[in-house]
C-alpha cells in the first residue's frame, strides 16, 4: 500500500501544480470531464488486471497497479482543483457542498469496508473479494459522475447563470461557457469579450501573496490530520494488540464527524470567518499531539475514539471555513484561480503529512 501511495501523491501534486499555473488557458469542463472519464477508465481496468490474474502478485501485476496509482493521482489532480476552481467562481457557498461530498465519500468507504470485512471475512480469499464489490460500487458511481457532469449539470438553471457571469475569462474562455450551457447569443458574448478586454485580474503570484495565510492553514490542517492519524493509530493499536476491527471503527469515527463538521458553518453564527481565527484554531489543532502521544501511551480505546472524532470535527469544519471565505471579493477568473491555489495547498498538506507519518513509522 505504500508503494500505491508513493506512485499515487506525487503525480496527483505534481500535475495540480501545473495545472494551477496554467489555470486560465484551460476549459475547466472539460477538465473535469476528463478527470471523472479516467477514474472510470481506471478503476475499471484495476478489476479487469485483477480478475485476468485471478488475485495474483507477481511484478507485471504490481508494475501494471502502479501505473493505474500514478494514473489515478493525476486524474485527482484534474478533478479535485477543476470543480474547486469553478465551484468557486459561481459562488464559494458551493464549496461546502463539494468538501461535504468528499468527506461523504470517506464514510461510505468506511461502511463498505466494514460490510464487506464481516460478510467476507468467513470466506476465504475474503479481502480481494471485499476489495473487488467496492471497486466495482466505485466504478458505477464515477460513470454516474460522467453522465451527471456532463448532460444534468450544464441544464441547471444556477449553473447556467454562473456561467454566463464569468465575464472575465477571455474571449475564448467565454465561448466554451456558453456552448457548455447550450447559449448561442452572439451579442452577449460580444459585450462580455469587450468587458474582458478592459478589466485586469490579479496574477497568480499577487492572489497567493494576499491569501498566503489561508494557504498555509490548509497546509497545516492536513499535514497535523495525516501525520497523526497514521502515526499514533499505528502505536496505539500495536500497544494494546487490538485486532483488525479496531483501525476502521476508529477511521469510520473520523470520517463521520468530518462529514459532519463539513455541515456546521452553513450554521452562520457558528461559521468562523476572521483570519487570525482561523489561523489560532488551524494553530492550536497542534496541542493535540501530545494528547494523542499519552493516550496511544496510557490511554484506553474510548479516549482514542475521542480524540480521533475531535481531530474529524477540526479537520471538516475548518477546510470549509477558509474554503468558502478566501474567494470572497474577488473577481470571477480570481476566485477560480484561488480554488486551484486552495487544492494544491490541500494536496501539499497531504503529501507532506503522509510523508511524516512515514517516517515516524520508520523510526519506530
Amino acid at each position: 500500500m505504500r508503494a500505491f501511495t508513493i506512485c499515487y501523491q506525487p503525480f496527483a501534486l505534481i500535475t495540480t501544480l501545473i495545472l494551477a499555473h496554467y489555470e486560465s488557458r484551460i476549459n475547466t469542463s472539460l477538465r473535469n470531464l476528463y478527470g471523472y472519464a479516467l477514474f472510470f477508465v481506471l478503476s475499471f481496468l484495476v478489476i479487469v488486471l485483477d480478475l485476468a490474474t485471478s488475485g495474483r502478485g507477481g511484478i507485471g501485476t504490481f508494475s501494471g497497479l502502479c501505473t493505474f496509482f500514478a494514473c489515478f493521482g493525476i486524474a485527482h489532480a484534474l478533478v479535485q482543483g477543476g470543480v474547486s476552481g469553478e465551484l468557486s467562481s459561481m459562488c464559494p457557498e458551493f464549496i461546502q457542498a463539494f468538501i461535504g461530498g468528499i468527506t461523504a465519500s470517506g464514510v461510505v468507504a468506511c461502511g463498505l469496508r466494514l460490510l464487506t470485512k464481516y460478510y467476507f471475512e468467513k470466506y476465504g480469499n475474503g479481502l480481494r473479494k471485499g476489495a473487488l464489490l467496492s471497486l466495482g460500487i466505485s466504478t458505477v458511481f464515477e460513470l454516474l459522475s460522467i453522465i451527471m457532469y456532463a448532460i444534468y449539470f450544464p441544464k441547471l438553471s444556477i449553473v447556467k447563470y454562473y456561467r454566463l457571469k464569468a465575464t472575465l475569462k477571455g474571449p475564448k474562455t467565454i465561448t466554451d461557457a456558453l456552448i457548455a450551457t447550450d447559449t448561442q447569443n452572439i451579442e452577449t458574448d460580444q459585450e462580455v469579450g469587450v468587458v474582458a478586454n478592459q478589466q485586469e485580474c490579479l496574477s497568480h503570484k499577487e492572489l497567493f501573496l494576499q491569501n498566503i495565510d489561508y494557504v498555509f492553514d490548509v497546509v497545516m490542517i492536513y499535514v497535523l490530520t495525516l501525520s497523526i492519524m497514521p502515526g499514533f493509530l499505528y502505536e496505539d493499536t500495536g500497544q494494546h494488540k487490538l485486532g483488525t476491527w479496531y483501525p476502521l471503527v476508529l477511521m469510520t469515527m473520523y470520517n463521520v464527524m468530518d462529514l459532519i463538521a463539513s455541515y456546521i458553518p452553513l450554521i452562520k453564527f457558528l461559521k468562523l470567518e476572521s483570519r487570525k481565527g482561523l489561523l489560532v484554531a488551524t494553530l492550536s489543532r497542534f496541542l493535540l499531539i501530545p494528547a494523542f502521544y499519552f493516550t496511544a501511551k496510557y490511554g484506553d480505546q474510548g479516549w482514542m475514539i475521542l480524540l480521533v472524532s475531535y481531530l474529524g470535527l477540526t479537520n471538516g469544519y475548518l477546510t470549509v471555513c477558509v474554503y468558502t471565505v478566501v474567494p470572497k471579493g474577488y473577481k470571477g477568473p480570481e476566485k477560480n484561480a484561488l480554488g486551484n491555489l486552495l487544492a494544491l495547498s490541500l494536496l501539499s498538506g497531504i503529501c507532506v503529512g503522509a510523508a511524516l507519518s512515514y517516517l515516524w513509522q520508520i523510526g519506530k
